[in-house]
């Protein structure tokens, strides 16, 4: 018995963890990540992977629409708080670098504008639910750029 509470409380501290990490808590100076990926992110634009640096563009999406995703996912947006600075996942949230789609059944860009409006209540396979845009104050073309950049480092 004491087992199993320890398991579980582990688990809701990670899911805890999580959440906070997810819904773009302050860093530890106080502010929110810069949304050029700089002090606070923990993983500026440049660190990019070289794949998603060069990935080739999703139908539809334009070399500025990718950078600027690009800079939202490790700043503004918080989503490598949850997907990692590359976006190849962690225990948290899955690799959005692979052409596994857990949570959208048609990766269209317009099926990842509204998985990222709407958030994820209840992940298929990870332990911490996606707020409505990832808990960040984004517009609406922000999150187009956003998903237009998850489509092409997914291999559109």
């Amino acid at each position: 018995m004491l087992g199993r509470n320890r398991n579980l409380l582990a688990l809701l501290t990670v899911a805890g963890v999580g959440l906070a990490a997810c819904a773009g808590e302050e860093g530890a100076n106080g502010d929110m990540a810069a949304e050029t990926g700089g002090a606070g992110t923990g993983a500026p634009a440049a660190e990019a992977p070289q794949q998603q640096q060069q990935a080739a563009l999703a139908a539809g999406v334009t070399q500025e629409q990718f950078d600027q995703g690009r800079q939202l996912f490790t700043g503004q947006g918080g989503c490598h708080a949850c997907h990692g600075p590359q976006a190849t996942g962690t225990q948290l949230a899955p690799d959005l670098t692979d052409d596994e789609w857990i949570n959208v059944t048609d990766p269209q860009i317009e099926n990842v504008v509204t998985l990222i409006k709407t958030g994820v209540a209840q992940p298929v396979e990870h332990p911490a639910p996606m707020p409505p845009m990832g808990g960040a104050n984004l517009s609406d073309d922000q999150v187009r750029a956003l998903a237009g950049y998850v489509l092409s480092i997914a291999g559109g």
